[in-house]
């Protein structure tokens, strides 16, 4: 009985890829796609207005004296965690990351992130709001202190609105269900 070459060698290909399926557990390796919906959606606007203000809010204040207020220490701690946290969610999003993970409940992580975030932000916006008094007008902090206020304030409302499209979102899959 002789053996086809062509069939052996075939046969030896298929269970390679069945064994480095079951390596990985059975997970396949595909690339990520860039999601060209996810940047003109709302919260796609908003992680992005996020992401450019929260920037802003702790150069702006990372560029000055602002360790002689102990207060504002509580500003960058909030603003920077918040923005990388952001950045990291806003690339998941960009990349459809976030499909390949389905046992996270995407929804309502956005909806508890977005709603901590704004209360968090609320607190560190109005701490920089009260911290301008400590600053000399005309000095140069004192211009990076106020603006970094009114982007922490902008921040603010995009973490609100992002939490409320959050919120819509999540009710309406759990209407669905």
């Amino acid at each position: 009985m002789e053996e086809d070459p062509e069939a052996s060698t075939e046969d030896r290909t298929n269970r390679t890829s069945k064994m480095s399926s079951l390596d990985n557990g059975g997970l396949s390796h595909s690339t990520l796609a860039y999601d060209k919906k996810f940047v003109c959606s709302p919260p796609g606007v908003l992680m992005f207005a996020e992401t450019v203000c929260g920037l802003l809010v702790w150069t702006l204040l990372g560029g000055t004296e602002y360790l002689h207020v102990p207060a504002l220490g509580w500003v960058m701690f909030v603003s920077v965690v918040c923005w990388v946290l952001t950045v990291c969610l806003f690339l998941l999003y960009l990349t459809t990351a976030h499909t390949k993970i389905p046992q996270v409940p995407w929804t309502v992580l956005g909806l508890c992130f977005n709603s901590s975030a704004a209360v968090l932000y609320m607190t560190a916006a109005v701490i920089n709001a009260a911290s301008v008094t400590h600053a000399t007008r005309g000095r140069y902090y004192y211009i990076s202190w106020l603006a970094s206020t009114v982007f922490a304030f902008l921040v603010v409302l995009c973490y609100a609105a992002n939490a409320f499209v959050s919120y819509k979102s999540w009710r309406s899959k759990s209407d669905d269900s």
